[in-house]
């Protein structure tokens, strides 16, 4: 039941929530500044008339002559008040009008100092009874002591504090009305430029996300939600942009191999006698092959573009550099030198780490004139693994673009080479995730691709950090041709 009720909660608007909150609050202190008020009121007035009492009982004792004292108390001035005199036999031997004629109605010492130490009394016999405050003072001489109690009734006070109690009964619960009213009131104002926000939010669809909502001038809470919903739309726009412009890359780039694949089959089924069929099936074959590399790359991007966890574990980086090496010796007479590479473990994704080196290689391939190094080492805790190359390099200007996707600079790079424009980009997105970073120096001649990531012994706060530190994972999609 009280999950049911805090689900019923929950459901509530927040303004109901703030003003039924604030409404609890006021009336609990209300509540108990009334008690409190109350509780003084009743003390200090009991108080006083606890003083009023020891006073008398002090004129009383004042008029004693020693062993003689008058049957008849004399009038003090105090109102209406009960006055007996007893001596040390407990024998009454004066009291006041309304006494006269009763036995002993007090019993208890005397207080012996100014500090009044007075007594609940309720059975006086006076009229109907009711409560009474009596003290007791000490008097008459030490050969025949006397003790003179005064009471007074607590009547009025009873009834003054009785009235301003049900005045307060009523009067309490009609001021947390209206100031849950206030509240109320106040709440909906406040929350006014909240739903003004919301109303603009909701207005904002995918095709417009260049739009802003409205900051408040006010450097409080609201403006600092504003400005926070500014930068998430900023971020949503960016990623739209980029995501639309990454479809629309993709769409022109997988229509060049299939619109090649189209024409030439079409060209063999309307004039088959003029078309070789192993140069068909040869042409054929690479399309298919630069079709299937395109592809391949598109879906490295959409993982990482998830942003699953890595399957990160120690791994020997100078074992996969030796292996992706020998894979690209098969495919080129270029000159491969790995002499220089060095032992290094790094913490990460194996098939990660492979598709990195395999692109820089496939990359190197392809504007080599005649050889390409292959350097890795461990300095500082980080592994700096060098692809160099010596062929045209690559323009300082360029040399940050070319990581972007489907990039190709005009002077180096061409659609017939058979590279996809994305090599560089899955490298860099994937040292990005590792906490590396990925860079291109001038190598006279030629460029030098060099990527850095963290040893597996370097602490976490002292490892170099790209653009995107995100944890993601990579997984390779299967065996396939290296491309870039």
């Amino acid at each position: 039941m009280a999950a049911g009720l805090r689900s019923w909660w929950a459901r509530r608007s927040l303004r109901l929530r703030l003003t039924a909150a604030a409404a609890a609050v006021i009336a609990a202190g209300l509540t108990g500044a009334t008690v409190l008020l109350v509780v003084w009121l009743h003390a200090s007035l009991i108080s006083g008339l606890d003083q009023t009492a020891l006073e008398r009982a002090q004129v009383v004792a004042s008029a004693t002559d020693g062993d003689h004292f008058p049957p008849h108390v004399p009038p003090t001035g105090h109102g209406e008040g009960a006055v007996q005199v007893v001596d040390g036999k407990g024998v009454v031997l004066a009291s006041s009008s309304n006494l006269r004629g009763h036995p002993r109605a007090f019993d208890f010492p005397p207080s012996r100092s100014d500090t009044p130490h007075a007594h609940t009394v309720d059975d006086v016999p006076i009229g109907q009874g009711g409560t009474w405050r009596a003290v007791g003072v000490p008097a008459g001489t030490p050969r025949n002591p006397l003790t003179v109690y005064v009471a007074v009734p607590t009547e009025s006070v009873d009834h003054g504090l009785a009235q301003l109690t049900a005045a307060l009964a009523t009067g309490v619960p009609a001021v947390v009305a209206l100031l849950t009213g206030v509240v109320w009131l106040l709440t909906g104002r406040a929350l006014r430029p909240v739903d003004a926000l919301r109303a603009q939010t909701a207005e904002i669809t995918a095709s417009d996300l260049n739009r802003r909502v409205d900051v408040p001038p006010a450097d409080d809470a609201l403006g600092r939600l504003a400005t926070t919903f500014n930068d998430l739309l900023a971020r949503l726009d960016t990623a739209t942009r980029r995501q639309r412009r990454f479809v629309a890359d993709a769409a022109h780039e997988l229509r060049n191999p299939l619109s090649t694949l189209h024409t030439r089959l079409e060209v063999a089924a309307h004039h088959p006698g003029s078309v070789d069929g192993h140069s068909l099936a040869t042409g054929l074959l690479q399309e298919s092959e630069r079709l299937t590399r395109l592809v391949d790359d598109l879906l490295q991007l959409a993982r990482l573009d998830a942003r699953p966890r890595l399957r990160t574990r120690p791994v020997d980086l100078d074992e996969v550099v030796y292996t992706e090496v020998r894979e690209a010796r098969r495919r080129t007479p270029l000159i491969i030198d790995q002499h220089s590479v060095g032992a290094a473990r790094v913490q990460g994704d194996a098939d990660a780490l492979a598709r990195v080196v395999r692109n820089l290689l496939d990359n190197a391939l392809r504007h080599a004139e005649t050889r390409i190094d292959v350097t890795l080492r461990t300095e500082h805790g980080t592994a700096q693994l060098v692809v160099a190359d010596d062929g045209p390099g690559i323009p300082e200007a360029d040399r940050e673009r070319v990581f972007g996707r489907f990039t190709r600079l005009d002077d180096t790079r061409a659609r017939d080479t058979g590279g996809t424009g994305l090599g560089l980009a899955i490298v860099r997105d994937i040292v990005t995730a590792h906490h590396g970073t990925a860079r291109i120096e001038d190598n006279r001649p030629g460029a030098r691709l060099i990527v850095l990531l963290p040893a597996e012994h370097q602490p976490a706060d002292e490892w170099p950090t790209g653009p995107d530190t995100t944890r993601i994972s990579y997984r390779s999609p299967g065996p396939t041709r290296p491309g870039s």
